[in-house]
């Protein structure tokens, strides 16, 4: 098996997978009412939105996981020379796990809402507890299979030696990165589209820099968001929840982690950046200012939605946007190696 044929084979598989998993996952939560309750404080025109199923990203986390898992055994066993080595190995299944694990607080925290039917599952303290020790498990098992100091490809710089700041540094980017997805899903197809830009940038990547195991598991990536878009995009027939969004933001720092250089992920995920930065400074200047605001709703998705955008549209211009971060980061990376 070809590396080509593993990543499209990991591809299809995930986005087969996660469609047809819609047929049964979507009726399954139906009949356990498993409805997301919409915020008051939230567009008011998302109020008929009220009980469309959550928890649908179990449907790509499903497909991605037994997709990537698949391919990427048979992969391992059926090519003799030179395979993967056993750093690469570990970046790609601890950060499946990573990943999972993510999405078992996920699936907690809507656990919670949909069972006392309010939109506050898991506490702020409770999530942050559980994702830390989840980040530093994640980077224990990439530093115990390191075979030198721990260190970063930078672009135009070479790889730099990281010492204590590849704890530091990892936490903030796992911490970070993880909760950015998770804001980016607010409406209907989005985090889904978007994160298909940064699937499709670490498929080139892999060619890039010749890492099979890289192409085979952001190609599952692409398939299972493009499957899920088959049930996500507006109007919905099923959200993704914390399950999904915060098991994606788990799978992309693993990507950013195996390319050697998560500081990339700020171009790759550059909406993810803009999310979240427009929350905190929405925040920030409400409180400053004793009640006034620079966007009309946070995060900036909202913004545009009471600027009178339809969902798709901002799907589409979001995912354009990304996609110019992420040409960004491709170019820095190719160009940056000396």
């Amino acid at each position: 098996m070809n590396s080509y044929l593993a990543l499209i084979l990991s591809a299809v598989g995930a986005f087969a997978i996660t469609a047809l998993l819609g047929y049964v996952i979507i009726p399954w939560l139906h009949k356990l009412k498993f409805g997301q309750t919409i915020l008051d404080i939230g567009p008011k025109w998302h109020k008929k939105k009220q009980g469309t199923p959550t928890m649908g990203g179990l449907m790509f986390i499903i497909g991605i996981f037994c997709s990537a898992a698949v391919v990427l055994v048979c992969y391992s066993m059926t090519v003799s020379r030179a395979g993967l080595d056993s750093s690469e190995k570990t970046k790609l299944w601890a950060g499946l796990i990573m990943a999972l694990m993510f999405g078992a607080v996920g699936f907690a925290d809507d656990y919670i809402k949909v069972v006392k039917k309010r939109n506050l599952g898991l506490s702020i303290i409770q999530k942050t507890i559980f994702q830390l020790i989840i980040c530093a498990a994640y980077l224990t098992s990439l530093y115990l299979a390191m075979d030198k100091d721990p260190y970063m490809f930078i672009p135009f710089v070479g790889n730099v030696s990281l010492g204590i700041w590849f704890w530091i540094l990892g936490v903030c980017v796992l911490y970070g990165a993880i909760n950015a997805v998770n804001f980016t899903d607010g409406i209907d197809g989005l985090c889904s589209s978007v994160t298909a830009t940064v699937a499709i940038t670490f498929i080139i990547a892999a060619v890039i820099m010749k890492f099979a195991g890289l192409g085979i598991l952001a190609g599952a990536l692409l398939g299972g968001v493009l499957g899920f878009l088959c049930w996500n995009w507006n109007p919905a027939k099923t959200f993704m929840g914390d399950t999904g969004s915060l098991f994606l933001g788990g799978l992309v720092v693993a990507l950013g982690y195996a390319i050697k250089c998560p500081l990339l992920l700020l171009p790759i995920g550059i909406v993810y950046v803009c999310e979240t930065m427009s929350d905190i400074i929405q925040i920030g200047y409400f409180k400053i200012t004793h009640g006034k605001r620079i966007f009309k709703m946070a995060p900036i998705h909202h913004h545009f939605e009471m600027c009178g955008w339809k969902e798709k549209k901002i799907c589409v211009v979001f995912s354009l946007v990304n996609a110019v971060g992420c040409a960004i980061a491709l170019s820095l990376m190719y160009f940056g190696q000396k």
